[in-house]
């Protein structure tokens, strides 16, 4: 063994470690290895290559291999136990193994699955020794190395839903705790017991509390995860209200004098969000005096260090992050964050502590229905808004939970039977692009037919290490000179889409080219049309490469806020799969408002 001595000391403290070690150990199930460490990764080399080619079984089984810290989620020592080693006869007929009994230490990491939605897959390498100084000394040094890894979490609050997926959010925190334990992440989990529970604990929290841990996690599906963010920015999210058209301010302006109470512009007011109080209010809508002031003195955590930050949790954050498990029944937000639906995954690029920021839709209800007269009430969507057949799918789904994710097929189809559309008043920001939206190009004839669809354009489709969110670039409603452009007519549906929403039933989403942080929405508008048409618009969301949003019936604007308004008496959105009655509302987007423990889809 040999090396540079970094000054750092092992578990006896008489020997410093080195800056750079090699030995040769036995990997299981490889054979002797020579292995090396250096600053940044641990590397092996089977001691006969050429030899030892055809010897590889299982991961980590290559002649040469390289694995960097950063992948690196733990190293233990396991103490005395067996080693296999392969032989192969000369003949190469039979493959044989023999076992060896040595002191042994464990590497944890992960590879990419070679399936097309690339799960991470956790691996685990057994290194054996005849000394256990030796296994010692290089399981301090993996860890003395994993500890300099900026970002990685070591205090998490864990949030399990009962309920997801039928039931299964409770197995699947099981199935990945074994990962934080290994990676010595502490978890305090909490098993929700009824409807706001996860919303009433995040409001209660001061920035004190908080300050004890490195982020939230949620174990569940896109509706518990719009709780819990719901908890968490209402009562620390101190933001005007969504700008809007004259119009609709005047509109909203005649609707408070009738009640008694004023309303400013909401382009230059700073007055925050207030909420609901009414008997059937939902579970997140809770009384200004169920929130709890934000504390100050709020200290936070970088890597390994401790920093004083403002004295006030300000957004986005940096360092305090949010975490997704997916156990739900569509789990949009977590593909489109991760890249696939897959708790391993989703526990890994947590404990690794990756990095990615997400665009959050402020969402302001004006109205209930048209004669109601009622107090703003603010939500906040990290995915979807929805209205139409979106929110008409989500309310009658209710009426069906026992039926588990299923219920969303049934209700689709019901929704879909009953073809309802509905009048509405739309009006959103204009926003210059670069490039012209897709779907906009003619026949020879000057009117393109439904069934002929254009070219595709080039599109920059979010990804790791996105360099449209990475861009130093600045968007949103802070402009006081916008230009509002309005829809109006019948339309089957409305949505706003934050992200793709890729899910298993639309494996594009609804954008294919819709970011996790550029600051922008995606408003969609499908006006009325036959019932084949809308379902060729269906049939085109659920295929891989198709193409929903080149249709003359179809409407799509890159925006940064939009407003609603409707006569009808039910009006229904859905906010992340969350119900959210509104026949009159305003909408912004905030750019990379919090940050995810997600690296981002890896296409």
């Amino acid at each position: 063994m040999e090396g540079n001595a970094d000054g750092s000391k092992d578990d006896q403290g008489d020997r410093p470690l080195p800056n750079s070690m090699s030995a040769t150990f036995r990997l299981d199930h490889v054979g002797e290895v020579v292995v090396t460490i250096d600053s940044d990764a641990l590397s092996w080399k089977t001691v006969r290559a050429e030899e030892n080619k055809r010897d590889c079984l299982c991961f980590g089984s290559n002649v040469e291999t390289e694995i960097r810290f950063s992948d690196i989620y733990a190293a233990d020592f396991i103490k005395w136990g067996p080693i296999h080693e392969p032989i192969i006869p000369k003949s190469g007929a039979h493959f044989l193994s023999r076992v060896s009994m040595m002191y042994r230490f464990a590497v944890h990491a992960f590879q990419k699955s070679q399936t097309q939605n690339s799960p991470w897959v956790p691996v685990m390498y057994i290194f054996g020794y005849n000394d256990t100084q030796t296994c010692l000394m290089w399981t301090k040094r993996i860890n003395a190395s994993l500890s300099l890894q900026a970002g990685r979490p070591k205090n998490l609050l864990v949030f399990v839903h009962p309920l997801s997926g039928k039931g299964k959010g409770p197995r699947t925190w099981e199935s990945v705790a074994p990962i934080f334990n290994r990676a010595k992440v502490k978890t305090k989990v909490v098993v929700t017991e009824r409807a706001g529970h996860a919303f009433d604990m995040m409001t209660s929290f001061t920035d004190s509390d908080l300050n004890s841990y490195d982020g939230v996690i949620a174990v569940g599906g896109d509706g518990f995860f719009n709780e819990i963010l719901n908890g968490f920015l209402l009562s620390r999210h101190n933001a005007p209200y969504p700008p809007a058209p004259a119009e609709f301010m005047n509109s909203v302006s005649n609707n408070k004098n009738h009640s008694g109470q004023g309303v400013s512009n909401s382009s230059s007011s700073s007055v925050g969000p207030t909420l609901d109080q009414g008997e059937d209010q939902e579970p997140l809508l809770r009384s200004p005096e169920a929130i709890a002031s934000v504390h100050k003195n709020f200290r936070v955590k970088d890597g390994s260090h401790n920093l004083d930050r403002e004295p006030v949790l300000s957004l986005p954050h940096e360092w305090f992050r949010f975490g997704i498990i997916p156990a739900g029944s569509t789990d949009a937000i977590v593909i489109c964050t991760t890249g696939t639906r897959d708790a391993a995954t989703s526990a890994l690029q947590i404990v690794l502590g990756k990095k990615r920021h997400l665009d959050i839709a402020q969402v302001v209800r004006w109205k209930t229905s048209p004669s109601s007269i009622d107090a703003p009430s603010v939500r906040y969507a990290a995915s979807f808004v929805g209205y139409g057949f979106y929110g008409d799918v989500i309310k009658e789904s209710e009426r069906y939970r026992w039926m588990g994710p299923k219920r969303y097929d049934y209700a689709g189809t019901k929704v879909f039977l009953k073809h309802k559309s509905y009048e509405a008043d739309v009006a959103y920001v204009d926003v210059k692009t670069v490039n012209p939206p897709a779907g906009k190009t003619s026949t020879a004839s000057g009117t393109r037919q439904w069934w002929r669809l254009p070219k595709t354009h080039d599109k920059v489709t979010c990804s790791v290490n996105c360099p449209v969110c990475d861009a130093e670039t600045k968007s949103g409603c802070d402009s006081e000179d916008l230009k509002w452009l309005q829809c109006k007519g019948r339309f089957l549906s409305v949505g706003a889409a934050v992200i793709s929403c890729r899910n298993e039933r639309a494996p594009d989403g609804l954008v294919a080219d819709a970011h996790l942080a550029d600051g922008f929405m995606h408003l969609i508008l499908v006006k009325d049309c036959p019932h084949p048409l809308f379902l060729w618009h269906l049939t085109q969301l659920a295929r891989k490469g198709g193409r929903p949003l080149d249709l003359d019936f179809v409407e799509h604007h890159k925006t940064t806020a939009f407003t609603f308004t409707t006569s009808n008496d039910e009006s229904t959105w859905n906010l992340d799969g969350e119900l959210f009655p509104a026949c009159q509302l305003s909408a912004q987007v905030f750019r990379g408002l919090i940050s995810m423990f997600a690296s981002g889809p890896d296409v």
